[in-house]
C-alpha cells in the first residue's frame, strides 16, 4: 500500500484530529499548539533533561525562552522501543508577537506600506484582530520559536548536567552544544493538516496551466522556498522563447550549421535580460513578503565550529577562536590540491569516453545498420551516468573538507562549499562540450552529445531527487503503517497526535535548496553555452522544469519533514553563479560564431584577423551586457520610492525621539 494515500488521505495526515487542533499541556496548566519538536537521545540523562526543559520554561529575563514545552506521550503498541525523550514546544500568542519584533519581521500596515512589526503598535497592522490569532503564519511562529531556542545561552553552567565532555560556557548557545554533542537528535516543525492539504491541492495535485501558488508556498514554508519555486518558474516562462524559437530552427535549418550565428546572438541578450529583469521580479518579492528591508541578524558561529575558548571582540561573549591562518592552510594546502586532483581525475575519464565514441565510430563506419547507429549513444549515456556519479561523489567529499577547514560563520561556510562544487560540476559536465566545440570542431558530435548528456542528466534527476526519497520513505514506513491500521482496526479511526509527532520524526529531512539550485544552474549552463547548435535544449529544460515544478512540490508535501522557514530576499550566492554563466556564455556563443563558415568566408587569408575581429565583438558584447545591467534597475522604481520613504520617518522618528530624550533631560536638570 502506498506509505502516504494510508496515512495522508485516510487517516488525515499531519492532523488526524489536526496537528493545531489536538493541543498539549505544559506542566504549568497552559494548553499550547504544538509547533516545534524537540528529540533527545533515547539515553539522554535526566538531569540533562530537566535542566533543558527548565531553561525553556524560564522567564527571559532569568536568561530563559519562556516557551512552553511538554513531553510526547508513548505511541501505539509495545513491538519496538520508542524514543521517550521527544517534547512538544510551543509559546503563548504575546510570546510570539514579542519574539516577531525580537526578529524585526516586516508585515503590511494599515496604509499598504511594509514595516517592522512592533508589540505596541500592532493595531496598525493589516490583518491584526482580537489578540492576534492568525496574524503570524504558522511558519513565522515556529521561526520565532526557533530562534528563541536557538538563542538560548548558557550562564554560569560550565558543562551540561551529567554530562561532563560537553563543555558550556557563558553566551555559548544551549542548543547548538546538544546537537554538537549528540544529545539533541534533531529539531523539527510540525505540519498543518489543513492547510497543507489545500496547499497540496492547489499545488501539484491537479494538472493545470496556472502559475504556482507562491504566496501560499511562502505562508507554509517560508519565503526561501517561495524564491527557489518563483525562480524555478520564472526561468521556466523566460526558456519559451527559446523555445519557441528554437523548434522551427531545429526542423527546417537543422543541417546548415552555418544558421546558427543568429541563434547565438538571440541567446547572448537572453541570458542578459533574463537574470537583470529576475532581479527586479525577485526584488518585487522580497519586498511585498517582508525581508527585503529586513536587517541582517548577527551570525552566530556555527555548532560544528571548534577552537580555543576566547572573546569575541564584537559581543563580549566567551566563544571558540580560531586562527584565519590555520584555515588558509587547509584551503590552500590541502583543498584547492584536492579540488586540482578531481579535475583532472574528471578530464582523465573524459579521454576514455572520447576513446570510446572513436571505438563505436569506427563499428558503425565498418558497418552502418541500425543497431550500430544506436551503439553510436552508447558511450555518451555512460559518460552522463559515470558524470552523475561523480558529482554525488564528489559532493560527499566537498562537504567533508568544508567542514574540516573549521568555518566560524554559516555564511562562509556555504560559500565555499557553492565554490567548491560549482568549479567541479561545471568543469565535469561541460569539459567535453568545450573539447568537442573547440578542440574537435566537430558540431554534429557536440549536438549528439549535449543532447545525450542532457536527457540524460534530467532523468537520473527526477530518479534521485523524487521517486528515490519516496521508496526509502516507504520502506522506513512500513512498520508504522502496520500499526496505524491495527490501531484503525480495533479503537478509533483517526490518527492521534502522537503517532503524527513520531511519523514526522522518522521522514527525510529536507536539506536545502542547495541541489535544486545547483540543477538549475547546469540546464542553464546547457542552453546558454550550446543551445545554437542543439535548438531543441531549450525545450527539454522547459519540459524539465514543468515535472521539476511537481515533483519538488510532491517531494516538500509527502516525502520530507517541514524545513523551518528562511527568510531569504534572494536567491543568495547563486545569483553570481548564473551571471558568472552568462559571461561565460558571451565568451562561448563569440567563439561558435567566429567558427561559423558564414564568418570564416569573410577572413579567407587571414586566421589571426578572424580572432582578433571575435575577440574584438566578444569584448563589445560583454560591454553591452554590462550596459544592460546598469540600464535596468534592479528594484523597481515604485519600491525604491517606498524604501526611501521607510527610511526617511525613521529618520525623522529618530530625531524626535532624541528631542524628547534631550527635553526630559533638560527639565530634570532644571
Amino acid at each position: 500500500m502506498d506509505v502516504y494515500h494510508y496515512i495522508c488521505f485516510h487517516q488525515g495526515f499531519l492532523g488526524g484530529g489536526t496537528m493545531l487542533q489536538e493541543s498539549s499541556v505544559d506542566s504549568s496548566g497552559s494548553r499550547f499548539a504544538p509547533l516545534v519538536v524537540l528529540e533527545l537521545a533515547s539515553d539522554t540523562k535526566e538531569e540533562a533533561i530537566a535542566w533543558l526543559l527548565s531553561r525553556i520554561r524560564d522567564w527571559q529575563q532569568n536568561g530563559g525562552a519562556e516557551l512552553l514545552v511538554e513531553q510526547l506521550g508513548p505511541g501505539i503498541g509495545v513491538e519496538e522501543k520508542e524514543n521517550p525523550n521527544m517534547f512538544l514546544v510551543g509559546a503563548s500568542m504575546q510570546r510570539l508577537l514579542c519574539g516577531a519584533e525580537d526578529l524585526g519581521l516586516f508585515k503590511e500596515c494599515t496604509d499598504g506600506s511594509m514595516r517592522a512589526f512592533t508589540f505596541a503598535s500592532k493595531h496598525n497592522f493589516k490583518d491584526f484582530k482580537g489578540d492576534g490569532d492568525g496574524f503570524l503564519s504558522m511558519a513565522e511562529c515556529q521561526y520565532v520559536i526557533k530562534h528563541e531556542l536557538d538563542t538560548l545561552r548558557a550562564k554560569e553552567e560550565t558543562n551540561v548536567p551529567g554530562y561532563s565532555h560537553a563543555k558550556l560556557y557563558p553566551g555559548k548557545s544551549i542548543i547548538r552544544r546538544l546537537l554538537s554533542k549528540g544529545i539533541l537528535i534533531q529539531m523539527f516543525p510540525l505540519h498543518e493538516n489543513e492547510e497543507l492539504k489545500r496547499l497540496s491541492f492547489s499545488w501539484y495535485k491537479k494538472v493545470k496551466v496556472s502559475l504556482q501558488p507562491l504566496d501560499d508556498i511562502r505562508h507554509y514554508y517560508g519565503e526561501g522556498q517561495a524564491l527557489y519555486f518563483g525562480f524555478l518558474e520564472y526561468f521556466t516562462f523566460a526558456l519559451v522563447p527559446m523555445a519557441l524559437i528554437g523548434v522551427p530552427y531545429y526542423l527546417f535549418d537543422w543541417e546548415d550549421y552555418d544558421k546558427y550565428v543568429v541563434f547565438a546572438v538571440f541567446n547572448l541578450i537572453w541570458c542578459t535580460v533574463i537574470l537583470e529583469l529576475w532581479k527586479r521580479r525577485s526584488a518585487s518579492l522580497a519586498y511585498y513578503w517582508g525581508t527585503l528591508c529586513r536587517k541582517k541578524a548577527f551570525e552566530e558561529p556555527r555548532p560544528g565550529f571548534h577552537g580555543v575558548l576566547g572573546h569575541n571582540p564584537v559581543t563580549g561573549r566567551a566563544e571558540p577562536i580560531y586562527p584565519t591562518s590555520k584555515r588558509h592552510l587547509r584551503v590552500y594546502l590541502v583543498s584547492l590540491p584536492f579540488v586540482l586532483l578531481c579535475l583532472y581525475l574528471s578530464l582523465y575519464i573524459m579521454m576514455i569516453y572520447f576513446q570510446m565514441e572513436g571505438w563505436a565510430l569506427s563499428i558503425y563506419d565498418e558497418n552502418p545498420t541500425f543497431w550500430t547507429h544506436i551503439l553510436l549513444f552508447i558511450p555518451s549515456i555512460i559518460y552522463a551516468v559515470v558524470i552523475e556519479a561523480m558529482n554525488l561523489i564528489y559532493r560527499y567529499a566537498a562537504e567533508f573538507l568544508t567542514e574540516w577547514e573549521n568555518h566560524r560563520l554559516e555564511s562562509s561556510y556555504q560559500n565555499h562549499l557553492v565554490l567548491k562544487v560549482l568549479v567541479f560540476n561545471f568543469f565535469n559536465c561541460f569539459a567535453s562540450l568545450f573539447y568537442i566545440a573547440f578542440v574537435m570542431q566537430d558540431m554534429e558530435l557536440l549536438r549528439q552529445s549535449l543532447a545525450t548528456l542532457l536527457i540524460t542528466s534530467q532523468i537520473l534527476n527526477q530518479f534521485m531527487e523524487a521517486f528515490l526519497p519516496y521508496w526509502l520513505q516507504r520502506r522506513r514506513n512500513k512498520k508504522m503503517i502496520r500499526k496505524i491500521q491495527k490501531r484503525r482496526l480495533y479503537e478509533e479511526k483517526e490518527l492521534p497526535l502522537v503517532e503524527q509527532v513520531r511519523l514526522e520524526a522518522d521522514m527525510s529531512t529536507y536539506l536545502g535548496t542547495f541541489d535544486d539550485y545547483l540543477e538549475l544552474f547546469l540546464l542553464f549552463g546547457y542552453v546558454s553555452l550550446f543551445s545554437c547548435v542543439f535548438p531543441l535544449a531549450a525545450v527539454l529544460v522547459v519540459l524539465n522544469n514543468i515535472t521539476e515544478v511537481y515533483s519538488d512540490a510532491f517531494k516538500m508535501c509527502r516525502v520530507f519533514k517541514r524545513p523551518f522557514a528562511d527568510p531569504a530576499a534572494n536567491i543568495g550566492v547563486w545569483q553570481l553563479a548564473f551571471e558568472a554563466m552568462s559571461v561565460i556564455a558571451v565568451v562561448t556563443n563569440c567563439a561558435l560564431i567566429g567558427m561559423s563558415p558564414q564568418v570564416r568566408s569573410y577572413f579567407p587569408e587571414s586566421e589571426t584577423q578572424l580572432i582578433l575581429c571575435t575577440v574584438a565583438a566578444e569584448h563589445v558584447l560583454l560591454g553591452f551586457k554590462f550596459i544592460l545591467t546598469f540600464l535596468i534597475q534592479d528594484v523597481p522604481k515604485h519600491i525604491q520610492d517606498k524604501l526611501a520613504r521607510l527610511e526617511f520617518e525613521s529618520l525623522e522618528a529618530l530625531k524626535k525621539k532624541k528631542m524628547l530624550e534631550a527635553s526630559q533631560l533638560s527639565k530634570t536638570v532644571q
